[in-house]
């Protein structure tokens, strides 16, 4: 399809539907994260372990994101090359989620749920993501990731509220809801969302198995390629992205995964209320991811991304003085308050990361440099829960915000010396 055929088909109720993708998405992690780490911390596991057992999701996402993204680009399917691998992970993903509270006393049991749920999630992640830009033309996906990053802040908006109103009930009913809602909203994205016909194969083509088999080798080498080319090109854009995604997601991630515990602990306000405060980081996303998409598109995302980073760094420290002056109900509003605006920074960095990322390639390789983005990304989300659990195990918790602080503020850094990555016009 040529870039004027992409451009005259683009459809933002399109972005919307495949927008359920992430939403689904977003469900699940959000409630994975709020109380996973609590129903290990119950077995009495330390901090340190906790948080690499968190990594769980990270591990098989650096090792099979970046490879599944360079497959799906050369995947043919009667239904395009990025639809199977919906179907092969969202069914069991599902599943599996919702029996993770039902054996939280056994953490064997609870263990390997949890393995094969995140492995289902890994197989799909990827592929869902590179959909958006191969129906949508370089000059407006900034704003399509607005919206996508919308329908992912809806979902975690409704994990954190209204699952922590079905914890309080039963802490396994926000499991089972989260993943009823993952599998209707992917099924929608097969059913309503249709490929570019190009990215198709007719009836009695190579099968879906055999093409997998026989691409083994193929996509592995692209994935090698794009990752030597990010190391070792004279322009190092690509490199300096990848980076600085590294490390501020070292840094917002310790936040993310240990902030309920950090409530329970620290605070001494319980894990659901955590979870409640953390709801209004995905509120202030939602409210400004699409406004970011369209910010980041006329002052450009290397400076709106450096925006939302400098903000969160100053909404950090002011965090870190409420324990010490705050107690009660005045110590939840101003997290609430605190972490709404932190939200609202967060769309700026992050609805503009993954447009900048795929515009330093062509559009065959939009899956492949998905996945880089997702490298780095998952990278940081393997090191960070158990070094920043390791600082907790030390420090006490009051560690938590000044480790994230310091790599969010390396992030601001490197960005500094991306070059590349604009929206480019006829692409």
């Amino acid at each position: 399809m040529t870039q004027e055929n992409l451009t005259e088909k683009f459809s933002y109720a399109k972005i919307v539907l495949l927008g359920f993708g992430f939403f689904g998405i977003s469900v699940i992690w959000s409630i994975y994260n709020s109380y996973v780490p609590v129903f290990l911390k119950e077995l009495g596991l330390a901090a340190w372990l906790v948080g690499l057992i968190m990594t769980i999701d990270n591990i098989f996402a650096v090792v099979l994101l970046p490879y599944l993204g360079a497959l799906s680009d050369i995947t043919r399917t009667r239904i395009g090359r990025r639809k199977p691998y919906i179907l092969l992970g969202a069914p069991p993903a599902a599943l599996t989620f919702a029996l993770v509270p039902l054996l939280r006393g056994d953490l064997l049991a609870m263990m390997m749920v949890i393995i094969v749920m995140n492995f289902s999630m890994a197989l799909f992640r990827s592929p869902v993501i590179a959909f958006m830009p191969d129906i949508t033309p370089s000059e407006k996906r900034s704003q399509a990731n607005g919206i996508i990053n919308f329908m992912g802040g809806v979902g975690s908006l409704l994990a954190f509220f209204v699952g922590s109103i079905l914890y309080k009930m039963d802490p396994s009913y926000p499991f089972l809801a989260s993943g009823a809602v993952m599998l209707a909203a992917c099924m929608l994205v097969v059913v309503l969302v249709n490929e570019p016909e190009e990215f198709k194969v007719k009836a009695g083509s190579i099968s879906f198995i055999e093409l997998m088999r026989k691409s083994l080798v193929e996509s592995f080498s692209e994935l090698l390629n794009n990752l030597r080319e990010a190391f070792t090109s004279r322009e190092k854009s690509l490199l300096f992205m990848l980076s600085s995604i590294f490390l501020w997601f070292i840094g917002y991630n310790a936040i993310e995964t240990f902030f309920t515990s950090y409530a329970k602990y620290h605070l001494g306000i319980g894990e659901a209320t955590g979870s409640f405060i953390l709801g209004f980081v995905a509120l202030g996303f939602l409210m400004f991811s699409l406004p970011a998409g369209f910010i980041g598109a006329k002052l450009g995302r290397r400076r709106t991304m450096t925006l939302g980073l400098v903000m969160i760094v100053a909404l950090m420290l002011i965090a870190m003085s409420f324990p010490v002056r705050l107690q009660g109900d005045q110590l939840i509003l101003a997290f609430e308050v605190t972490f709404l605006v932190l939200g609202i920074a967060w769309g700026l960095v992050n609805v503009n990361s993954l447009p900048t990322v795929v515009d330093m390639t062509t559009r065959e390789k939009l899956g492949a440099f998905t996945g880089l983005y997702y490298f780095a990304s998952q990278s940081a989300a393997i090191i960070a829960p158990p070094l920043a659990g390791l600082f907790i195990d030390m420090l006490g918790f009051q560690a938590l915000f000044p480790y994230s602080i310091v790599f969010l503020a390396l992030s601001v850094a490197t960005l500094q010396l991306v070059r590349r990555g604009e929206p480019r016009k006829g692409y």
